[in-house]
């Protein structure tokens, strides 16, 4: 009789901690060890700052409670980092004009002088400080191939799309670069070609 007992005991425990575990709705759990810990205290992204698990701090917020999320809204008249500028992203070589100017984004002169500053940082160790080719990998034979940007026929589009997909031995600079300091480099090379 005693062992009747005991086993309806056991399996009254085992029902007990599997209907225990067991929660149906998954985006509230029923039991969580360490809130504070599973649960992160900042924001997230595109969240909403009111959550449904903290019932007795509440952050009372003004900007928040109009959009229910996390994130502000940009700036007026910021621009997109993804195609900031409308060009023929097919035909590249076409394209003759800095779309920097077409934007009225900023001034040749200043275009210039940031895009030299990035041209010796990224460029002037292959292709030299003049854009003559003879950088001082090329000086010490470590590569070879370079050309003068005086022998070539170059837009400033064709010369984004080298500095964005890369060419022969020369990779993508579009990691190292973003799309306003790839049109600077490419409008610096063209002023070096003309020097």
């Amino acid at each position: 009789m005693k062992t009747k007992y005991y086993y309806e005991i056991i399996f009254n425990m085992i029902l007990l901690v599997i209907l225990e575990s067991c929660w149906f709705d998954k985006t509230k759990p029923n039991v969580v060890y360490m809130p504070d810990m599973y649960y992160s205290e900042a924001y997230e992204p595109y969240s909403d700052p009111y959550s449904n698990y903290k019932k007795v701090k509440q952050i009372q917020i003004p900007f928040f409670s109009k959009e229910k999320t996390s994130s502000l809204s940009p700036v007026k008249g910021s621009i997109s980092r993804n195609h900031s500028f409308s060009i023929d992203r097919k035909n590249y070589k076409n394209i003759i004009q800095n779309p920097l100017y077409n934007n009225h984004y900023e001034k040749k002169e200043i275009t210039i002088k940031k895009g030299e500053r990035l041209y010796q940082i990224n460029c002037s160790i292959c292709h030299g400080k003049n854009g003559d080719g003879q950088g001082d990998l090329v000086k010490n034979e470590k590569i070879f191939g370079i050309p003068n940007y005086k022998d070539r026929d170059l837009t400033i589009g064709s010369v984004y799309y080298v500095i964005t997909y890369g060419k022969n031995n020369m990779s993508s600079y579009a990691s190292q670069l973003n799309e306003i300091d790839r049109w600077r480099v490419s409008e610096y090379v063209l002023f070096l070609k003309k020097k």
